[in-house]
This record gives C-alpha cells, structure tokens and sequence, in this order.
C-alpha cells in the first residue's frame, strides 16, 4: 500500500517524512497539483459499479485503491504550471483529482473538507472555547465603535489578521502587533479586524499532534524582551525551543478539538501566562513543524510517518464503514 503526499517540491518539511517513509519500506509516491496535466496524469474509470483510478507521477503509476493514506501537505493549485493555465483547467483538474482520491479508502492527512474549515479563525475560538481550552477575550468587527468599546473593557491589547496568514505567504502577511493606546479605530469600518486581549507571557507553546500523539515545545519569553514584540513568528532567536509536557486539561481540550475539527494533523499555538496557564491562539492544519524538531529532537516527521504508514483499523462488527472513505474515517 502506497502513501501518497500532495506538496510542493521545495517542500523540506515533507521530505523529512519521506526520508522515515523509504526506511521502514513504505511505497511512496509525491507530486504537486499545480503539475496537472504537465508531469501528472490521471485517469478513472467507472464501469459495472466498479471504480478503477490510476494516477502517473515522476515515472510511477499506483492505483488509487492501492492508496494507504493521502496526505495534504501544502499543495500548489492544481494545473497552475501548465503552459496556459486558465481558472476553468484548474477547477477541472481540481474536481478530477481530489474527486477521485474522495472515492477510495485511504486515510486522510488531513482531509480538504476538514482543512478548509479548520482554517477559519472565528470558527477555531468557538471551537477550542466548546472544547475546555481557555480563549483569550477577542472581537471580531467591522464596527469601529465596537472596537473602541472592546478597548475601553480591555486596554491592552493586540491586532492580528482574521486569516491568519503565515509570514511566508506576503503579501497578506501581518505579524501580530500591540495596540497603542490612544489608537483611532475608525479604519475598523474598512475590513473586518480582529482585537485580543494580549496575554502577558512568559513563553510561547507550539504543540503539534499528529493523531494521538502530541508532542509540545516551549519557548521562553526573554527577560529583555520588548513588550511591544509579542509575535513570536517574527521574535528574535535568544531563546530556543524545548520539549515541554503537556498539560491533562490542554491534552484533553486538543484531543476534542481535534475530534470536533475532524484533523489528523494539527499544529497549535498557545501563550503560557505567569500562571502557567495555556492560552489558545490558534490552530494550523498544515503547519510547519521542521523548525520545532531541529531545536528539539523531537521526532516529529517520524510520528508523521508512522500514522501515515499505519493501515486503517477495520470496522468492527455491525458497524458500517463511512461510504467512500471521508471525513469521518481521518482520526482513526
């Protein structure tokens, strides 16, 4: 049985999962969508109520019901680098491709449904709120008198994006920044504008789980730190990062969240207070974690690479099976 991974070929993050893959074994196969119908191809065919889909990538046909797991790395748009992409080809080519991986029985990493809720912000805070994990207090408007409002209860606090677009992804890149106190919300009316009390903390929490596994660093806020730099993307390299335990209550919290969100895979971000207490700040389907296993040692790309090698658990009696695989199947 083959893993298939859908990621850019830049992608060093992934080819630490690969490496563990090809050790153990495990047939691999790894291509970019945005290579549709360049140097990938596919076909399906659906004759007297059977299914048959083969995919060609880099020299290697496998067939989709030889699928073991798919795992959604940070896929390109597919048939983005054709000679004349067009937005039709894309949707085409995208219907046709992730169409057809719906149909088999591979577990998903995590699955499309799944990982384009996961990314909404307003969405992630109801749901870690639902799940026990404590929210820092947060508006959401477009109302500038809201926002001065919100000040007036909460006078510090920060700015961020809604979206919450990574630093390598510019230009929509903003870094979390501090509110001045005198500031002026009448641009609030101009897009909508996310304010959260700022968490006065002594260490940022980067916990990534992969299926049950949960493996957290810490790293410690410097002494010297400016107040004012509180995002910690874009914070100075004084202090590294260390393997830290996770709490019972924020392992149970993650573990809920993960359930309600429908992730294999999830990166969270949480502000540790003088309290010890973990705050949620978000969670990323597809975050990066190369970063956090250098400094840590922990291994990362290995638990990656095991659930994605691990075959999925059969039904158990007089249980059915979700129809085609999906969303459902992804945490098992």
């Amino acid at each position: 049985m083959t893993v298939l991974i859908l990621t850019s070929e830049q992608d060093v993050t992934a080819d630490m999962v690969v490496v563990h893959l090809h050790a153990s074994g495990v047939p691999v196969v790894r291509f970019d969508p945005a290579d549709l119908t360049g140097g990938v191809s596919l076909s399906g065919e659906y004759v007297h109520g059977a299914f048959r889909g083969h995919l060609w990538a880099g020299g290697r046909l496998v067939g989709m019901d030889g699928l073991r797991s798919v795992w959604v790395r940070r896929p390109g748009v597919p048939a983005s680098r054709v000679a004349e992409p067009s937005a039709w080809l894309t949707e085409e080519s995208a219907q046709a491709l992730y169409g057809m991986l719906r149909g088999t029985q591979a577990r998903w990493m995590n699955h499309p449904d799944a990982a384009r809720r996961a990314r909404h912000k307003p969405w992630q805070l109801r749901l870690a709120q639902h799940c026990g994990l404590p929210v820092p207090a947060t508006l959401i408007t477009t109302f500038p008198q809201a926002a001065r409002e919100f000040a007036e209860r909460f006078p510090d606090l920060v700015v961020k994006p809604v979206s919450g677009a990574h630093p390598q992804e510019p230009p929509r890149a903003v870094p979390t920044s501090r509110v001045a106190p005198d500031t002026d919300f009448s641009a609030v009316a101009f897009g909508p504008t996310l304010l959260q009390r700022r968490v006065v903390k002594q260490a940022d929490i980067r916990l990534t789980a992969v299926g049950e596994r949960m493996l957290a660093a810490r790293k410690a806020t410097s002494p010297d730190a400016d107040p004012d730099e509180v995002d910690v993307r874009f914070a100075s390299a004084a202090t590294p990062w260390l393997p830290v335990e996770v709490p019972p209550r924020v392992a149970a919290g993650v573990r809920a969240y993960l359930r309600g969100a429908e992730l294999a895979y999830g990166a969270f971000d949480f502000a540790e207070d003088s309290d010890g207490t973990w705050w949620f700040l978000e969670c990323n389907q597809s975050g990066q974690f190369g970063f956090v296993e250098v400094e840590t040692g922990q291994p990362i790309a290995r638990t990656i690479a095991e659930w994605l090698s691990t075959p999925a658990p059969v039904p158990a009696a007089g249980e059915r099976a979700p129809c085609g695989g999906g969303a459902s199947s992804m945490l098992s």
